[in-house]
């Protein structure tokens, strides 16, 4: 072997172990076992603990070979302080890489020290048994994480039982500490994000807040018994509910009718009414279960981390050691956050503050002799998603009824709002002198929100005369009022001033407004309802259908002096005249030369008349095209008559053609619109001397901002839109506006109105007004069947014949198909024709006049100077 190749060999072999020793040094080490340590109850859990631990150490799924688990326990004492040293004794000396804490009920404070003592060094702590809100506060238990969900979790449970039973208006009975406003902070933030998974929002009516250790809750519930909601939702301790209970009972109100939903605390009191609703929390009490989870769980978030190479320090050993932060606990409890594990107490999965999700409840229904289990809220695999199910036939509510309170106080006053918009509602100011309105009408006061005052005005018309049926029909009273702001209502930007700025934030103005704002209980108006308007209140079933048309002003003929030109285009006036003195030229032409045209005709006093002059042949073209009779001389030649004949039969087609084109000029109907419809190209790609206008923040305009192939249109049209339909309707009369977009029903009523309006095109974008109510509104039902009847019996066709087409269309039809009259300003021109042939004719007879004279004058002087002539050559010749 030569010194080259050996030299070749040794360099390999280096070259091999340099890599291999960099590929060791990159290689990450990790303890070779970890310690967990255990703050448990009592000896049972404890021995469970160090079993759970065993056998652990034999689960490939969870133990990364290599690492082994062991166990560090010790048992909780009532003295917060005494559990602290001992943890810091017996657990943080030893090294422990997380904690796992439970306690007995008496303890309440012992895993907030636990929870000090370890999140001061950042050492994962699992509770498997703490439900106080104040540990999800990760201000202060940094490092705490548990495998049972706080107690203001069954909010999330209490939406879900409101969403299955239909209640949409509830009142919230919480003590003023950490928990109780927990419970109403998760109600009131659940309910608003969770707003699309849940089918019926529920909204809160009152809040009623007591301070714990109650003596009695008497005045409370007298306010709660002047609420419209008949829903209480109880979280209290088992203390306070009794006395809720008791004070409740004594004012009926644990009777028929009202619906109790309470909390696991609650739930104990021994004075629970029959009937009322609670939850139960699986393996609540279960402490051996959770022992296993927490382990298991904390297990699968080191194994995870070994995945991901992340470093894992030795733990804290010192409680005297105030050094740096134990960035690798940091990091074990960010991973224990995002577990999601099957466990023997269900799923185990934990939100951003460590509290556990997922946790599984039975719905508890309190009956004789025994509380039993009528439902559950579980995790369902498939959807991955908790679930509610409940058997309604096993309930009994309270007043020991079978059947389901409707969960509200129906009220039988009620605050109506209305708004100006003719035939629907007329509005008219009551005057000083007047004490009340017409029998037809009803009093609908304004109040203007800007001045602070309020005007009486009188409404009537068709969306009056349906309230009062309403009324009548489903029995209520009301009282009417107009639109504080005279909007239908538009979803807008509101700038909102609070103690740390300004806020921006969108809200419904007019009479949507007033309806979200819970300031009303109806809108009887015509109101169009679509998906915007839909999303934050109800809508009956529509009492009129209707859609979107164009209103415009009929087209009118205009008639100026030359209107009896109007048959013929200028081309073709210009092509006859030219073709009277074509035809009068060849004729003269054709007789002057033809042999047979120069002959002389004899007349009656035996003059013989001389053959077709030029002006003669310009004469006879002109009386065979009029049709006059001709008194001048005629072709003598055949060539000329036969061109002659042609002619008149020319003449007999141009003025029968004129005649019939003249006719239907005058006296035909008149186009209805300009426009084709909404499809029409003038309006897709708008002109400038096309306007068109709706009005803004209605309905109208909503649909147009949702139609993306009329953006275009709307662009153009936006910067014109109106503030009212009053005004756009005056300036299609007035000419200034072109094309109206507006509701149907409204605009067909103007037509009917007015002979000179029209609605162009077919309608679009139909849908139907309807009556507006609060989201959950006992009313809607009846309303809606009521207008269902009204409409079988009826009773909505004749309001549409009273007030929105008055008898009107049936005439303007009728004048639409009568021929129109001709009138002086239609043959003005001609009459003006007439009168210019008379001045003419005056005029040139007075031009032959003087001309004659002047012919005369100089006839005489030649005269005089031929016999002067005459005379002087007698003269002449006399001499010679």
């Amino acid at each position: 072997m030569s010194s080259t190749t050996l030299r070749m060999m040794i360099s390999s072999v280096m070259l091999l172990l340099a890599i291999s020793s960099l590929t060791q040094s990159q290689k990450i080490e990790y303890p070779s076992f970890f310690n967990i340590g255990g703050v448990l109850s009592n000896n049972d859990s404890e021995t469970h603990f160090s079993m759970v631990i065993a056998h652990l150490n034999f689960d490939q799924q969870y133990v990364p070979r290599g690492v082994t688990y062991y166990d560090k326990t010790i048992r909780i004492d009532k003295n917060p302080i005494k559990t602290a040293l001992d943890v810091c004794k017996h657990l943080i000396s030893r090294r422990v890489y997380s904690v796992v804490v439970s306690h007995e009920p008496t303890g309440d404070l012992s895993p907030a020290a636990v929870s000090y003592t370890n999140g001061f060094y950042q050492i994962p702590i699992i509770g498997i048994s703490s439900r106080d809100a104040a540990f999800s506060d990760k201000n202060i238990h940094v490092s705490f994480l548990r495998t049972v969900p706080p107690y203001y979790h069954q909010a999330d449970v209490w939406l879900e039982m409101l969403s299955h039973f239909g209640y949409t208006k509830v009142i919230i009975i919480h003590s003023s500490d950490t928990d109780g406003r927990a419970v109403l902070g998760r109600f009131q933030t659940t309910s608003q994000t969770n707003y699309d998974d849940i089918d019926v929002r529920a909204t809160v009516e009152s809040i009623i807040e007591f301070e714990p250790k109650l003596e009695s809750f008497a005045e409370n519930l007298i306010e709660m018994k002047t609420a419209q909601s008949r829903v209480y939702l109880l979280y209290a301790n088992e203390e306070d509910s009794y006395i809720i209970f008791r004070d409740a009972a004594q004012n009926n109100m644990t009777e028929a009718g009202h619906i109790w939903i309470v909390t696991e605390q609650a739930l104990k009191a021994n004075n629970t009414p029959i009937g009322v609703l609670g939850l139960k929390l699986n393996y609540a009490n279960s402490e051996n279960e959770h022992i296993r989870d927490a382990i298991y769980v904390l297990a699968s978030a080191i194994k995870e981390m070994m995945a991901h190479n992340e470093t894992i320090t030795e733990a804290p050993k010192d409680c005297d050691d105030t050094g740096a932060i134990w960035e690798s606990g940091r990091k074990m409890f960010n991973y224990l956050k995002t577990r999601n594990i099957r466990g023997l107490t269900g799923q185990v999965a934990f939100d951003t503050n460590g509290d556990r999700i997922y946790a599984e409840y039975d719905v508890i229904n309190v009956q004789q002799p025994a509380n039993i289990k009528v439902g559950s809220f579980f995790y369902d695999g498939e959807k991955g998603r908790m679930k509610l199910k409940i058997n309604d036939t096993l309930l009994i509510w309270p007043g020991n009824t079978e059947k389901k309170p409707e969960g509200i106080m129906i009220p039988t006053h009620l605050k109506v709002l209305t708004i100006e918009e003719k035939p629907f509602v007329y509005v008219r100011r009551l005057q000083d002198d007047e004490i009340d309105c017409e029998d037809d009408e009803i009093v609908c006061p304004h109040f203007n929100s800007t001045e602070g005052n309020e005007k009486d005005y009188c409404c009537k018309g068709y969306c009056i005369d349906l309230l009062k049926a309403l009324a009548q029909r489903i029995n209520f009273t009301y009282d009417l009022a107009l639109s504080p702001d005279g909007q239908f209502g538009h979803y807008q930007l509101k700038n909102h001033t609070t103690g740390i700025g300004t806020t921006v934030k969108k809200e419904w103005n007019g009479l949507i407004g007033e309806l979200v704002a819970e300031r009303a209980d109806l809108i009887v108006a015509p109101l169009t309802i679509n998906p915007e308007r839909a999303e934050f209140i109800e809508f009956s079933k529509p009492f009129k259908y209707q859609g979107i048309t164009i209103l415009e002003k009929k087209p009118s003929r205009s008639s100026t002096l030359v209107s009896f030109l109007q048959p013929f285009s200028n081309t073709l006036w210009i092509l006859v005249m030219v073709s009277v003195h074509v035809v009068a030229l060849v004729l003269y032409l054709l007789d002057r030369f033809s042999p047979f045209g120069r002959f002389k005709l004899t007349t009656n006093d035996g003059n013989e008349e001389d053959a077709l002059n030029l002006s003669s042949a310009i004469w006879f073209a002109w009386g065979v095209l009029l049709n006059s009779g001709i008194g001048e001389g005629t072709p003598r030649s055949f060539s000329a008559r036969v061109l002659g004949m042609v002619w008149a039969g020319f003449a007999m087609i141009i003025v029968a053609s004129y005649t019939a084109n003249l006719a239907a000029f005058l006296v035909l109907e008149r186009p209805k619109t300009k426009l084709s419809g909404i499809n029409d190209a003038r309006l897709r790609n708008t002109m400038e001397n096309l306007t068109c206008a709706t009005v803004k923040g209605s309905a109208v305009d909503m649909y147009f901002r949702r139609q993306v192939e009329l953006s275009n249109m709307y662009r153009t049209m936006e910067a014109n839109n109106y503030e009212t339909a009053e005004k756009a309707i005056q300036d299609v009369k007035d000419g200034k506006l072109m094309a109206f977009i507006w509701d149907s029903s409204r605009l067909e009523h103007e037509a009917a109105k007015d002979c000179e309006l029209v609605t162009a095109g077919e309608l679009f974008g139909r849908s139907g007004y309807g009556i507006g109510l609060q989201k959950g509104s006992p009313w809607t039902d009846a309303v809606t069947l009521a207008i269902l009847d009204f409409h079988e019996s009826g009773f909505m066709e004749s309001l549409d014949k009273d007030w929105i087409f008055h008898g009107n269309i049936q005439q303007c039809e009728q004048f639409e198909k009568t021929p129109n009259t001709l009138g002086l300003k239609n043959m003005a021109g001609v009459f003006i024709l007439v009168g210019a042939g008379i001045v003419g004719g005056i005029g040139l007879i007075i031009i032959e006049v003087i001309y004659k004279k002047h012919q005369i004058k100089k006839q005489k002087k030649m005269d005089i100077a031929r016999n002067a002539a005459d005379k002087w050559r007698g003269t002449i010749e006399v001499n010679y």
